[in-house]
């Protein structure tokens, strides 16, 4: 590992992103949210906090957009994602699938959000051009096949990795 000296140029680092799948009946729980031309649907999601663990974050976004409390099972995937092949914006989204427990609250905590609403995936192919992203609909089919990767492959290293005894 090289360590950068404090008069050296940033180091470029992606944006570290969490989303939710929580499916009910044959649906998905997304959210509507302002957009560029309009509103768009994603899933519950947003930026990993400093200090935050990725499944506490993917927690907190679920309860502040939606007002569900999520139990997360495991991971869709890690999906590193550019708009652009040009694009100097970069996200690296973890997407956790589980099941929400109880509605804590009667809607949406974060003012950001419009609604709330249950998608089939054929909803959402057909919504296509609405979606925050190409990675919502990925992630609902990667879902779907049954790319389901285990929670106990999510790891929360605080501090020097040597010192971490191993189970």
């Amino acid at each position: 590992m090289t360590i950068q000296p404090p008069d050296s140029p940033a180091i470029w680092k992606p944006h570290v992103t969490v989303a939710a799948i929580a499916q009910r009946d044959s649906r998905f729980l997304l959210v509507e949210e302002p957009g560029r031309d309009g509103t768009v649907f994603n899933q519950p999601a947003g930026h990993l906090e400093p200090g935050e663990s990725l499944i506490e974050a993917v927690i907190r976004e679920t309860l502040e957009e939606t007002g569900y409390r999520f139990e997360p099972r495991g991971v869709v995937a890690l999906y590193l994602w550019r708009p652009t092949p040009t694009s100097d914006r970069t996200i690296l989204r973890v997407n956790f699938w589980g099941e929400l427990t109880e509605q804590a609250h009667p809607g949406p905590l974060d003012s950001d959000i419009v609604a709330t609403h249950w998608f089939h995936a054929d909803a959402l192919r057909a919504q296509a051009d609405r979606l925050r992203s190409p990675l919502v609909l990925r992630a609902v089919e990667d879902f779907a096949r049954g790319l389901h990767l285990p929670l106990e492959a999510v790891f929360d290293l605080v501090g020097e990795p040597e010192a971490i005894a191993l189970d």
